[in-house]
């Protein structure tokens, strides 16, 4: 393939995500973390009404009132004839249910709210609360590295792969999700917000699903997607305003558990989120998601873009819902500042950084902190240039958004922000990934991503992860992948197909950067060859990487069971209820955090809380992003261009 030019977007968000705190169900295979926190026989009974809910429930005794609620109500076991009794009285009405979550979205008065915590089947209520979008790239990724090859049969573009983009939409009509040949590669779409459509009318998910898997047809390839031949799946759950709530997302993820085979999703991509209140054992979306990582789907998720306040000051652990969920892949964004190199690279400053600050409380009012570590890692996400729905709504108010590249409305370029753009450029990498080697389990792409990623001078764990998406290097690992491993396989047993490690660093552009050789392993960052040369029990299904590690008394150290010998786990990050310890790498200058604030460059958000100017920074992070000398917008002629 022949060298080109790429400009390097900005990913847009839009998330806002009005308030949410949920309760949910709960998994058999609890993550360390919730080893750690979860409840226990030596730990008061977890409160399974939410904080706001339980909130609104007490003010409505107060004022006699007979007001009501849409709530999610998650069962751990089927109904009982006393609660199928309840849910048939006057004044409740059961709006919806999904099976394959054991959860049921319910319509019933506050005065009940409390009673549902008396059946045992009851895991969890929460309110059915609003949610919002979060809003040269394939040349500085390493993309086109993976594309290209004299060999075809070496050469990724995510042919056969699936990727479902829950999101505002598709417009089906842009020329950027064509086959090679001219045929759509949107094989499926459904509307979940009650609007009875499938296109785009707010704007966000037409860019989403561009940069994941949109084609090079326009401005000679300038603008190309990350794995432009993988198919899309459009399951809109967020409508004309880009907003949506918890019942359309579970509903998505419900229909995508049944019919994942059917269209090989082997990736989702969820660029929305709110604020994460409720810890993530009991956030109905958060155990959605880890269903559906469990069922073999990688699941890419936007931090979010709260990383600052008004004033510019640095913000810790505003990390959203889902992307506190430990399974997932949580993708915060990078500045690339317009040039092909990564040496200049950085975090932007609006990408919200970890640890993640959502808690459970027990029956005595005494908070668990979940303070897992994220995101994974950073991608671009600066004003990334992708597809534009045709009058959609986000160019309609701010006109500085379209990119000038075309009049033609099924080939116009927009730019957008935030961590929701680069959430689906490591969705894309995923599908790349998983086409080079398809029996890859999301354990394993997460931990070849990681591995892989290029650190980043000048910030911590908490910013970047690991480090710096890169698509060469993680699909040159996976190819080498064995592909007969299971979960019967020993651990230990050698996990590639060749003898020798794989040279760990890559060059993109002239320059050379070594691969981090870590993974995150949510409460702890472990290290070490065998990582990438011993098959390890977190890679298989139904497990978490966290499960390789244990928490005892603040301490935590790697699981022999889980991990070989070879894997080292580091003593500089230990988390514990509240408090977390650094020995300089993870925080700038080494200080304690202790109960809710950073010493050293930043404010951590206290209790989970988002301070009130949170909506005003994300929607401010979408439209302006970080300055940048962006590269200019390389105009179109609106001639097809097939190579790429």
């Amino acid at each position: 393939m022949k060298a080109r030019r790429f400009f390097r977007p900005a990913a847009c968000l839009v998330i806002l995500a009005l308030f949410f705190s949920l309760s949910l169900l709960t998994f058999n295979n609890q993550p360390a973390s919730a080893k750690a926190n979860a409840p226990g026989k030596n730990t008061p009974k977890a409160n399974r009404i939410a904080p706001d809910l339980q909130a609104k429930a007490s003010r409505a005794r107060g004022q006699d009132t007979s007001d009501s609620a849409r709530v999610i109500l998650q069962l751990n076991s089927p109904p009982s004839p006393a609660l199928i009794s309840l849910l048939n009285r006057n004044g409740v009405h059961v709006r919806n249910s999904f099976k394959n979550l054991n959860t049921q979205v319910v319509d019933l008065p506050l005065s009940l709210i409390d009673s549902l915590t008396t059946f045992k089947e009851v895991f969890s209520v929460s309110l059915d609360s609003p949610v919002r979008s979060l809003g040269h790239v394939s040349l500085t990724t390493g993309a086109d590295a993976a594309r290209s090859s004299t060999a075809p049969d070496i050469g990724v573009d995510g042919t056969g792969i699936g990727i479902a983009v829950l999101d505002s939409g598709f417009d089906a009509e842009h020329v950027s999700f064509l086959s090679r040949t001219g045929e759509s590669r949107i094989v499926f779409s459904k509307d979940f917000t009650d609007e009875n459509r499938v296109d785009d009318p707010f704007g966000h998910g037409t860019h989403v699903a561009a940069t994941a898997a949109g084609n090079g047809r326009v401005a000679n390839a300038a603008y190309v997607g990350i794995a432009p031949n993988a198919n899309l799946i459009n399951l809109r759950v967020l409508n004309s305003q880009g907003s949506g709530s918890v019942s359309t997302i579970l509903a998505a993820l419900d229909w995508l558990l049944s019919n994942r085979a059917t269209y090989n999703i082997r990736v989702a991509n969820l660029s929305l989120g709110m604020p994460a209140i409720q810890s993530y054992q009991f956030d109905p979306v958060c155990q959605a998601v880890r269903r559906l990582v469990d069922a073999g789907v990688v699941v890419t998720v936007a931090a979010g873009n709260n990383g600052k306040d008004a004033s510019g000051s640095k913000i810790y652990g505003a990390i959203h819902s889902p992307g506190i969920e430990p399974s997932a892949i949580t993708v915060g964004a990078v500045n690339t500042f317009g040039t092909d190199t990564r040496s200049d690279d950085g975090v932007t400053s609006y990408s919200s950084r970890g640890p993640t600050r959502s808690f459970w409380t027990d029956s005595a009012e005494v908070k668990h902190y979940d303070n897992v570590l994220k995101p994974e890692l950073v991608a671009p996400g600066n004003r990334l240039i992708y597809a534009e729905a045709d009058n959609n709504a986000l160019v309609v108010q701010h006109p500085e958004l379209d990119a000038g590249v075309c009049q033609a409305n099924n080939r116009k370029q927009m730019y957008l922000n935030g961590t929701s753009m680069a959430a689906p450029v490591v969705a894309g990498a995923a599908a790349l990934m998983l086409q080079a080697n398809p029996n890859l389990t999301p354990n394993l792409v997460k931990v070849i991503l990681t591995y892989t990623a290029q650190p980043l001078a000048g910030a911590n764990r908490f910013e970047q992860g690991s480090g710096e998406l890169n698509i060469e290097g993680a699909v040159r690992l996976a190819r080498l992948v064995r592909t007969d491993l299971s979960a019967d396989t020993d651990l230990g047993t050698a996990l590639l197909t060749t003898t020798d490690a794989p040279t760990q660093s890559t060059t993109i552009a002239g320059f050379t950067f070594q691969w981090a050789r870590e993974v995150n392993l949510n409460l702890a960052v472990v290290s070490g060859d065998e990582l990438i040369t011993k098959y390890q029990k977190i890679y298989a299904l139904g497990v978490i990487v966290s499960d390789g590690v244990i928490v005892s008394d603040g301490v935590i150290v790697s699981d022999a069971t889980m991990l070989s010998n070879g894997v080292l786990c580091g003593d500089g990050v230990i988390v514990s209820d509240g408090v977390i310890v650094s020995d300089g790498v993870i925080v700038s200058d080494g200080v304690i955090i202790s109960d809710g604030v950073i010493i050293s460059d930043g404010v951590i958000v206290s209790d989970g809380v988002i301070v009130s100017d949170m909506t005003l920074q994300a929607q401010s992070a979408t439209f302006n992003g970080d300055d940048t000398p962006s590269m200019a917008a390389p105009i179109d002629s609106g001639t097809d261009c097939l190579d790429y």
